[in-house]
């Protein structure tokens, strides 16, 4: 083959990733979720729960929570809390088993809860590596960045946090100039941290004008989520309860997850950091009702084990796998909207990454999981956020989401004609049924490469993390700012400015 024919060939193979995404929309889990364990061995797991909660308790470390769960029936010695079960059962039954979470446009929108599933991008990492391959410490350039990365990626729905960390921004002011970003680059939901009560307030006047609407408004569509972590073993912290007060009084969304790793800040059997997790999720979700019944609230469930030789976490594990489907099976009991993520602890763009992530996504997506944190860009055990790695997980993303999508068995899809017409011996390549179909029926991923060895040879021998990084950058130069009202833009301008000549939050805690 001549030297111009390999090259026109290769540009034949040009393709726009923007462009040939699948449209923006939430899978849905058609088929029955796993179940890894009995009713009864189920049972046994919540009432081990139970016991946890009533004999040994949880402490509470903020005042107003204290006298709020007494208030409710809990059992208050100092900071210790105990519950009885008939005390949970009861502020369970308010939780709603499915809502909506507002987008800043309402396309955006997405439900939470029965067997609707979304997908947020990479948060909370406090490095990042950028697509010239350095690892850097989180800053506002890389974190834009991966704002216009996933705003462009259809299978990112929203943004659960900050992709990584802006560490260049004083702390006093970073969650305000990190919201003005997310709400004027992308159209999605937010999530704010909750690290002192101003903060959750800033937050959730800025998501208030972000959308255009009042507070009556606001509060009657749920438009923001704050994820709270029990410090475990049997702690919620001040700043985590505060987060609970401000936003579920408001309505807002809360996600309730433990952080319990097996054999470091929980038992090592499986069986007992689920109990473990239980008995503070449970907890945690009962007090978001005790400050409004009706609030929205997810259950979240992130227990994985550690490496014993290290101490350090290990994540997409088999462990991992089957704590995600026992904590489905607990929620479905309960009726409440479920979070996992898609969890590595690899280091770099390899195997590992991939195997893992694949591990996580099927324990969470066959667990019943409606809320995937972490869905894009997570490595190194959370570390670090990768511009490529949050490409491919948007592959594998849209991967899952295909399969996940109900077969066509009409008549005409069963083939039978088109069949018929081939015959023996012949192929399928140029018959009708064929060719009103390949293009919008079967996903083309952004970075897969299925072309055989001598062209993919020729082509330079691309690998996934090349092909990712290229994907990554036409993204990005492609990047479209979403539209947003000129005066609602300006307004969350005028709120950033005015609050950062207040001097923003206090940092002295």
């Amino acid at each position: 083959m001549s030297a111009r024919r390999r090259k026109a060939d290769r540009t034949k193979r040009t393709r726009n990733p923007v462009a040939e995404q699948p449209p923006f929309a939430q899978p849905r889990l058609l088929m029955a979720p796993t179940a890894i364990v009995s009713d009864d061995e189920l049972e046994a797991i919540h009432q081990a729960s139970l016991r946890v909660l009533s004999e040994t308790g949880i402490d509470f470390l903020h005042p107003d929570a204290l006298r709020m769960l007494a208030g409710a029936g809990a059992r208050v010695d100092g900071e210790r809390v105990r519950f009885d079960p008939e005390m949970i059962a009861e502020y369970m039954a308010h939780i709603p088993s499915e809502f909506t979470l507002h987008g800043r446009l309402p396309n955006r929108d997405l439900r939470i809860g029965d067997n609707w599933i979304c997908y947020s991008s990479v948060a909370s990492a406090p490095n990042y590596v950028g697509l010239d391959g350095q690892r850097r410490t989180g800053d506002r350039a890389g974190f834009q960045d991966f704002l216009r990365l996933g705003q462009m990626l259809n299978s990112v729905h929203t943004f659960a946090g900050y992709p990584v960390e802006p560490i260049d921004l004083h702390a006093s002011i970073r969650h305000l100039e990190a919201a003005y970003d997310a709400h004027t680059l992308t159209d999605r939901a937010f999530h704010i941290y909750s690290l002192s009560r101003e903060r959750n307030l800033d937050g959730i006047e800025m998501a208030r004008i972000a959308r255009g609407i009042d507070d009556e408004t606001l509060e009657r569509e749920p438009s923001l989520v704050s994820i709270i972590n029990a410090s475990s073993p049997l702690r919620y912290d001040t700043v985590m309860l505060e987060g609970i007060i401000q936003m579920s009084a408001r309505n807002q969304v809360i996600v309730i997850t433990p952080f319990t790793l097996a054999g470091a800040m929980a038992p090592i059997t499986i069986g007992g950091a689920v109990v473990q997790q239980n008995a503070e999720a449970l907890a945690g979700l009962v007090f978001t009702q005790v400050v409004r019944k009706g609030a929205p609230v997810m259950y979240g469930g992130f227990t994985s084990n550690v490496d014993m030789r290290s101490g350090s976490p290990a994540f997409g594990t088999p462990e991992y796998a089957k704590a995600c489907l026992i904590g489905g099976q607990l929620t479905r009991k309960y009726q409440v909207p479920y979070r996992s993520s898609n969890v590595s602890a690899s280091n770099a763009i390899d195997a590992q990454a991939g195997y893992e992530s694949v591990w996580a996504l099927w324990g969470a997506i066959m667990g019943g999981a409606n809320f995937i944190m972490h869905g894009a860009g997570w490595m190194e055990g959370g570390l670090h956020a990768s511009l490529e790695k949050m490409v491919i997980d948007a592959d594998l993303l849209n991967m899952v989401s295909t399969f996940l999508a109900p077969l066509d068995l009409s008549d005409d899809a069963l083939a039978v004609d088109a069949i018929a017409k081939v015959g023996p011996a012949g192929h399928f390549f140029g018959e009708a049924h064929t060719q009103a179909r390949y293009t919008n029926e079967f996903y083309s991923p952004m970075v897969s490469d299925w072309r055989n060895w001598e062209t993919w040879e020729e082509a330079g021998s691309p690998d996934a993390k090349s092909r990712a990084n290229a994907t990554a950058r036409e993204i990005l130069a492609n990047y479209e700012k979403p539209p947003i009202d000129d005066a609602i833009e300006a307004e969350l301008r005028d709120f950033v400015d005015r609050r950062i000549a207040e001097g923003g939050v206090a940092t002295d805690y």
